[in-house]
């Protein structure tokens, strides 16, 4: 490959490694570097790199490099082991593991030799990946370790047409004998006896298509068992090239892969944009090291939910109010100042000289600091999606020096529709639609969206695809929002979700949802209300800092739901509730709450994958409460 300088696309920071976009954004073909297919761009990468590094991982303690070189191989002996033992093109293979780089190998390697690579949640039930193995005809699992094994050795006689289970970790399961599984270790010496195996792979992956189907992504709704959303290879080159015109990314960036690569999100972020940008990625260590693990990588940019962009902001709270007294006041200081500043940036307008001069002094002081402190010290910006976030919590980012930017994307459109970038923000919205993405609104106003980006339909599931599309074939998103005169896009809540109240008046949640969350001791909230006379809430408490809160003012608990019985808890987060209904009409406010005693994690059926109560399921387990509300 000619790697001399190229021309800069738009805008003119985005270097991509001098990647070349050979056609217009929309049309057909999307091609990246010549590449049509993921797989040919894959092969590309590892022949032009080599020995540079694409991926960091702990090895006892320590960060291990992995380069190019190692995810082709990786790729390419688990593939051809895979054909070795049956697989065909065309067929599904499912992968239920946490973050790592098998688990792109896995992926990449797949796709090359034409299977279709569907991704399940490890806090799945047994019964949820018997469902997900049968709906998808997966003939080959590629599992973790002996945890997920044992939730597969439970459902093996339901899920009978499952040929294999590749076992990733030996760790607890040395003397397992069973003619169903096979270790990873054992899968590459297969594909590594292959005769001739790059002659091999090289020739699986010419006969890729761009229309074929690549992905097999279930999204997780609220009702209704999962349905497989098929995205072919074209469709996720187009959100790479669409993503690469309006956000810079550099071979030389770091970043942390962290949330579940199940989800069209962080596939993006860690899988296919690195592979068009070249860049390195880093695998956190578990959801429970992530804030170690990013002060270790400092990435160049983060994506995340707004979850946790809201725990950050949770924590550097509670960091401040145990600092001393004259920390405390220089942290409050610094924060007036970059408010101000953040204002201005934000709208675009310049910052006068005599502020601009209080900000560098309290950024040498105090904020360049904070930011080393959270691993934030070289990001160029952050990135938040899959759910509302507070415009407040967008500023206080942008105060502390981190350009924090909403986006909008939905699985039927590979992840990426309208975005915000640093030098053109308006929070509140999510942005204007990228490059070769149309929006429009629907006339009960619902957004609709258009472009090569938009999903081949759900797997074997021709009714829910034709309920997807109108009859001029733009994809339903479900979501009502506007567009506003500079054309972008405000979200305002889920069609589903939208309340109706005894007095007839529509209500969408999310916004005061959104400011509810906003609140350092508020972790989530529903509002309900639908045909009642009034709105009301479930709420989530943010454990760290209302247990703080409570040691401080000496309000004894002992445990989770004793902390959400206390009285002054209760009036704490009434007060909360009494800040946000300020903002919002007589009929729009919370007239009671109750607090959810139960502290849920990912493993909860109440919780989506990216941390969002659901609320059909919240609204039905929590009914008593509710009833009491009224």
């Amino acid at each position: 490959m000619n790697m001399e300088a190229k021309p800069a696309l738009t805008p003119p920071q985005v270097d991509l490694h001098g990647v070349s976009f050979n056609a217009a954004p929309g049309t057909r073909p999307i091609l990246i570097d010549g590449c049509d297919t993921l797989p040919r761009l894959f092969q590309l990468r590892c022949s032009e790199l080599g020995s540079r590094t694409a991926h960091r991982e702990k090895t006892l303690g320590i960060w291990t490099a992995y380069s190019w070189a190692d995810y082709w191989q990786g790729a390419r002996d688990m593939a051809l082991g895979l054909r070795a033992l049956g697989l065909q093109r065309g067929d599904v293979v499912s992968i239920l593991s946490e973050d790592r780089r098998e688990w792109l190998y896995a992926d990449m390697g797949i796709q090359c030799v034409g299977g279709i690579v569907s991704g399940i949640y490890t806090t799945d039930s047994a019964r949820q990946l018997a469902y997900l193995l049968n709906d998808s005809d997966s003939r080959f699992l590629i599992v973790e370790n002996d945890e997920q094994l044992d939730k597969v050795l439970e459902i093996q006689d339901q899920v009978p047409g499952l040929v294999r289970v590749i076992v990733l970790d030996r760790d607890g399961l040395r003397d397992l004998d069973h003619p169903l599984c096979l270790f990873w270790d054992d899968l590459l010496a297969l594909g590594q006896s292959t005769p001739q195996p790059d002659q091999q792979f090289e020739a699986a992956i010419i006969e890729a298509r761009p229309e074929d189907t690549a992905l097999l992504i279930y999204t997780s709704g609220t009702t209704g068992n999962p349905k497989g959303a098929m995205l072919a290879h074209e469709n996720i080159l187009a959100a790479c090239e669409a993503g690469a015109r309006v956000l810079a990314f550099y071979h030389s960036d770091e970043q942390l892969c962290f949330l579940p690569l199940c989800h069209i999100l962080e596939r993006n972020i860690s899988v296919y944009f690195p592979l068009a940008a070249a860049s390195t990625v880093n695998f956190a260590e578990s959801p429970e090291t992530v804030f170690d693990n990013m002060r270790e990588v400092s990435p160049h940019h983060f994506f995340a939910v707004p979850r946790v962009w809201e725990k950050i902001y949770s924590r550097v709270l509670v960091l401040a109010q145990e600092a001393t007294w004259l920390g405390r006041l220089a942290f409050a200081a610094a924060l007036r100042v970059g408010l101000a500043r953040a204002d201005l940036a934000i709208a675009g307008r310049p910052v006068p000289p005599l502020l601009a001069l209080r900000y560098r002094i309290w950024e040498a002081l105090v904020l360049r600091n904070l930011r080393r402190m959270l691993g934030m010290d070289r990001m160029r910006r952050g990135g938040t999606g899959a759910a509302p976030i507070s415009p407040d919590l967008l500023r206080w980012y942008w105060a502390i020096g981190v350009p924090l930017v909403e986006g909008y994307g939905m699985t039927e459109n590979a992840g990426l529709a309208t975005l915000n970038t640093p030098d053109d923000n308006a929070p509140g919205t999510v942005g204007p639609p990228v490059p070769g993405v149309e929006v429009r609104i629907g006339g009960d106003g619902e957004i609709q969206t258009r472009g090569l980006n938009t999903f081949k339909g759900y797997w074997r599931n021709s009714e829910k695809t034709a309920a997807s599309f109108t009859t001029d074939g733009w994809l339903r998103t479900g979501d009502v929002g506007a567009v506003d005169a500079e054309g972008r896009l405000t979200i305002t809540g889920r069609i589903k979700d939208i309340i109706i109240t005894q007095g007839g008046k529509n209500i969408t949640p999310a916004e005061i949802e959104s400011r509810l969350k906003f609140s350092h001791f508020i972790s989530d909230a529903v509002i309900v209300g639908d045909g009642r006379k009034y709105l009301s809430c479930l709420i989530m408490i943010d454990q760290e800092n209302v247990e703080k809160f409570a040691q401080d003012h000496k309000i004894p608990f002992s445990d989770f739901t004793s902390l959400c019985a206390a009285q002054p808890v209760v009036e704490l987060i009434a007060a909360e509730v009494a800040q946000v209904n300020r903002d919002f009409a007589r009929v729009e406010q919370i007239k009671d709450f109750r607090l959810i005693n139960v502290l849920l994690t990912a493993e909860d059926e109440e919780l989506t994958a990216t941390m969002k109560l659901k609320r059909g399921l919240v609204e039905a387990k929590y009914k008593q409460l509710i009833d009491d509300m009224y």
